[in-house]
């Protein structure tokens, strides 16, 4: 039992330096701030050299954000997770997570810039600028939709359990980027009203939108280390993130191909 169990940790940690052996640190700035990116180059790149742009959740660039990039890459995509909060301002725990995610949230130019500038990393890196998407979780879906909202030149973003709110006072403006918003139906970190109005801002910005929304799941459901206390509003639901994968991989065939 001792040598199974052995041969067991052996394969799990070849399995684990595999999958981040496709990931390499990339250094790149904002002004005087320092940060740092993820590159996940595929072995077989697609013929037209598509990308994908991860944004990560509160935390910044956690195990979850890693192992998508990587998984993205072996599906072909030139894929960049990008440094929102910089090398020295990583959260140390939620409360700072919060804290720097609001304040991102409220001052959404910055954001947006931070967000243009891995996407100038990620063309960097040999992705195909007419063929690039933006993805994001939580914190990182809310992004998502913000490069949606400053027309960044992607063809699509997708936001997984991501806020939908926004300052009613901004302008609505016209869309270009493709939308696909996959929702926990039961996620009660999104207000019904913040739901309603942004489905009426993307159909008075002309978009091309789709929301989908997954039974008995909440935010987060997509992590698989967030648990499964569903009544803490943040819980693991594997058949909802297997779904909202798939749907994620429909929509790239359409945007990217």
């Amino acid at each position: 039992m001792k040598a199974k169990s052995f041969l067991s940790t052996i394969i799990t940690i070849l399995s684990i330096m595999t999958t981040q052996a496709q990931l390499k640190p990339i250094a790149y700035s904002d002004g005087e701030q320092k940060l740092e990116g993820q590159l996940a180059q595929p072995k077989k790149e697609l013929k037209n050299k598509a990308g994908v742009l991860l944004l990560p959740a509160w935390m910044g660039i956690d195990d979850n954000a890693k192992e998508n990039a990587s998984e993205l890459a072996k599906l072909g995509y030139i894929t960049f997770v990008a440094d929102i909060y910089g090398v020295d301002k990583r959260p140390k725990d939620t409360k700072e997570a919060g804290q720097q995610a609001g304040y991102y949230k409220t001052n959404y130019a910055e954001y947006q810039k931070r967000i243009q500038l891995a996407l100038d990393q990620l063309v960097k890196a040999g992705a195909n600028p007419d063929k690039i998407a933006v993805i994001g979780y939580c914190f990182g879906g809310s992004g998502a939709i913000e490069a949606a909202r400053g027309n960044m030149k992607v063809q699509g973003i997708v936001s997984f359990h991501g806020g939908l709110g926004r300052d009613a006072t901004r302008t609505i403006s016209p869309i270009t980027p493709k939308v696909l918003v996959l929702h926990g139906a039961d996620d009660f970190f999104v207000p019904e009203a913040d739901i309603k109005a942004f489905q009426e801002e993307m159909n008075k910005a002309k978009a091309d939108w789709q929301m989908v929304y997954y039974a008995d799941a909440v935010h987060a459901f997509t992590h698989k280390n967030a648990g499964s206390n569903k009544a803490s509003g943040v819980a693991y639901n594997e058949k909802a993130a297997k779904r909202s994968w798939e749907a994620m991989k429909a929509f790239f065939a359409e945007i990217l191909n």
